[in-house]
């Protein structure tokens, strides 16, 4: 660094420095596709990092106890902890509200803000948005879980006016094993529901390695793929003040949807 002299002495000129933005991310415990995933995608920006607080998930089901793992003090605890390190926003990077109903992510962003003043987003909320703002009222979806989760998630779309015309899930739930999904099972799954010419197909969950995929399969079928981690880094990116166009490689979301 260059020095400058005077009156003898030596200073040194101190250039500014670039804010830096970080991006607290909630993450299911049992989850090890996301926060290598997230890392990598804003490892190109510079001064952007991620940041995680875990909590207690380790089933997808219908079943009561499975349901309890999204409590909302549990998720508030793990959030509080992300306040701690002053990151700019703070997501849940979960697709739960997907089968307990929008509301419940609404109503998690009102308490984190509240109790941290930071902004907050969810992966679902997200992906709504973008399927909003690029008028993809039909779409097709992926995921690992069990078939009754997968019809609530439909129905809770349809609710709100977005009809699934095509679906592919593999019947899992231990959260951990969705992570072990072979990525080419995964191409299959994309390249089954694309046959339907959805407007926007969404890999929908956190726990798969699909997100690295998508600007592939988006080349190969010609129809966006919008994945649940790429929705929450999208839109935590936006609410830091981040431009998502520096951000490339990861599908046309980041170039596309303003």
């Amino acid at each position: 660094m260059p020095t400058l002299a005077c009156g003898g002495a030596q200073t040194t000129k101190k250039t500014p420095m670039t804010k830096r933005i970080k991006l607290g991310m909630l993450t299911p415990s049992s989850n090890t596709a996301l926060e290598p995933i997230t890392s990598a995608m804003v490892s190109g920006l510079p001064n952007v990092s991620a940041h995680f607080s875990r909590f207690t998930v380790t089933e997808i089901s219908l079943r009561d106890q499975a349901l309890g793992q999204f409590d909302l003090e549990k998720i508030l605890n793990a959030a509080k902890l992300l306040a701690d390190a002053h990151v700019d926003v703070i997501a849940w990077n979960g697709t739960s509200s997907g089968w307990l109903g929008f509301e419940k992510d609404e109503a998690l962003c009102r308490q984190i803000t509240e109790a941290t003043g930071i902004p907050a987003t969810t992966s679902v909320l997200a992906l709504n948005e973008i399927l909003a703002k690029t008028g993809a009222r039909d779409f097709a979806l992926v995921t690992p879980y069990l078939d009754d989760v997968q019809q609530r998630i439909v129905q809770n779309y349809a609710r709100h006016g977005f009809k699934c015309v095509a679906e592919r899930h593999l019947d899992l739930h231990v959260n951990h094993s969705f992570a072990d999904v072979e990525e080419d099972t995964i191409r299959t799954l994309v390249r089954d529901v694309a046959q339907q010419k959805p407007a926007a197909i969404t890999t929908f969950c956190t726990n798969l390695r699909a997100a690295h995929l998508v600007e592939a399969l988006e080349a190969e079928t010609g129809i966006p793929v919008y994945d649940t981690i790429s929705t929450v880094v999208w839109k935590s990116l936006r609410l830091a003040g981040v431009d998502t166009r520096e951000l490339r490689g990861w599908g046309r979301l980041f170039s596309d949807v303003a």
